[in-house]
């Protein structure tokens, strides 16, 4: 229940924002920071999210959070493992937004953790994105100098999809 509480009433604090992306420490070593910006963070988080609702009192582990993360970027084992996945829990315990549960290997995420990452999740991809993809120019380009019919049919169907986007009120 405090992980659907934390869901429902997120929020991340004026500073955290800017302190994301700064190094800190965990202990004596100095770890990186988080940029949403890069896909592996972006996907560590919502595989933290992710497990965090998964219910599992006793936590979860880097071996679980890297299946997780191989699981929302298509990526095979060699690319994303349970090391990586080790590092990454490394940086969101230096931004306190993880803890080890005791001396185990097993993690929890913080609430206020919880929280900012749900709320910058939701930022990203339901008011920045659209918010981006409305800002976007959408005059059509010149053209190509000598068009083939391919280029004009998809130049028609692009049209015709622009038409449909803005009758559902899906573009500017």
């Amino acid at each position: 229940m405090n992980a659907l509480s934390c869901i429902d009433q997120c929020f991340i604090a004026d500073s955290m924002l800017d302190e994301l992306p700064t190094p800190s420490r965990v202990g004596t070593t100095k770890v990186g920071g988080i940029d949403l910006n890069k896909p592996r963070m972006r996907w560590v988080v919502e595989a933290v999210i992710a497990l965090c609702l998964s219910l599992s009192p006793q936590g979860f582990t880097a071996s679980e959070l890297a299946r997780q993360v191989r699981m929302l970027s298509n990526q095979a084992e060699g690319q994303y493992d349970a090391r990586r996945a080790a590092y990454d829990l490394k940086k969101l315990r230096g931004k306190k937004i993880v803890h080890r549960i005791g001396q185990t290997r097993r993690y929890q995420s913080t609430s206020s953790g919880l929280k900012a990452m749900v709320a910058l999740v939701v930022l990203r991809n339901k008011a920045i994105k659209p918010l981006l993809a409305a800002a976007q120019d959408l005059h059509p380009s010149r053209g190509a100098q000598n068009p083939r019919p391919l280029d004009r049919n998809y130049e028609t169907i692009r049209t015709a999809m622009q038409s449909v986007f803005q009758e559902l009120g899906l573009a500017a």
